[in-house]
């Protein structure tokens, strides 16, 4: 049975030196979401806007509902100026303030926290007071056994020791890029040491079930009570890394919701990532609607074979 995984935070548009593309991690994690096989949603807020409008229109085409999309006649729907630096990486300029700081908690966000099987939530959208105590309610509305998912997410200066603590008492499941490891400990006031050694002191600070790192083109690290599992990067031609690390994260969760091991988890989600990483913009469209593991590797691998 398809799994309800909620992507919970910000909607806005990516303005990319190649074109405008939708963009801000809840979306593009539903969409995979969606690739994979699940029901992903979006739980969100736009303006009463040229841009709002447009991004309710883009969703629908790529297969997203926006049932849980709110709309503010206040404040403007979200923009982000992206600058590509030629090797792959990029670099951010949020606006603000902007629609997605103002979550409203209603009955439809209840019930919907209600049902869903995992939440998946990030540290930007809580930048401001009024949607970071609405996604602390959402979180923590839902069901004991949903997955409880804290992609760190970094944004320049949109993040405090509060509210990187708080988030990881929420989630039961952490992923971060290898670059935030060290910002993260000096955050939760704990020792930095190897990532291993960082990831387990995260899990058992507070209690997680999985901690994962991304590597970026060298792949990821992954651990939960028992063990850990390093995995290799999947070797392709970078077009932009813009939404690669929201795509690993869906993909982990889908094998996570159902049941996988780790080796399995990380193989998928760097699968994933690296199929998003070969294209430009966070969601590109897959030929026939699905993501299926196997054919992106087989993809992947005839593309891009040494």
């Amino acid at each position: 049975m398809k799994k309800l995984v909620v992507g919970l935070g910000e909607i806005l548009w990516d303005l990319l030196p190649t074109g405008k593309h939708l963009g801000g991690a809840p979306a593009n994690f539903a969409y995979i979401t969606n690739l994979l096989g699940d029901q992903g949603v979006v739980a969100s807020r736009v303006g009463n806007d040229r841009y709002g409008a447009e991004a309710t229109r883009k969703m629908r085409d790529l297969g997203l509902s926006c049932s849980y999309v709110q709309h503010d006649s206040h404040n403007p729907t979200g923009i982000v100026n992206v600058k590509l630096d030629g090797k792959g990486g990029h670099h951010f300029e949020i606006e603000e303030p902007s629609a997605w700081d103002f979550f409203e908690w209603n009955a439809g966000w209840q019930a919907l926290a209600a049902q869903a099987d995992a939440v998946c939530f990030g540290s930007l959208a809580q930048r401001a007071p009024r949607s970071r105590e609405t996604i602390r309610q959402f979180v923590s509305s839902t069901r004991p056994e949903a997955v409880r998912v804290f992609d760190v997410n970094l944004r320049g200066n949109f993040y405090s020791p509060e509210v990187i603590d708080y988030s990881m008492n929420l989630a039961g499941v952490v992923k971060m890029n290898h670059e935030e490891v060290p910002q993260v400990m000096q955050l939760c006031g704990l020792a930095a040491g190897d990532e291993p050694s960082s990831a387990r002191r995260l899990m058992e600070r507070y209690g997680l079930q999985l901690v994962c790192v991304t590597r970026g083109c060298k792949g990821s690290l992954l651990l939960n009570r028992e063990r850990s599992c390093e995995q290799p990067g999947v070797p392709i031609e970078v077009a932009d890394t813009v939404g690669a690390g929201d795509a690993f994260t869906a993909g982990m969760v889908h094998e996570y919701l159902d049941g996988s091991s780790l080796e399995a988890m990380g193989e998928t989600a760097n699968l994933v990532g690296a199929w998003v990483a070969s294209q430009t913009g966070p969601t590109p469209l897959a030929p026939d609607g699905r993501l299926q593991v196997s054919t992106v590797k087989s993809q992947l691998q005839q593309r891009f074979a040494s």
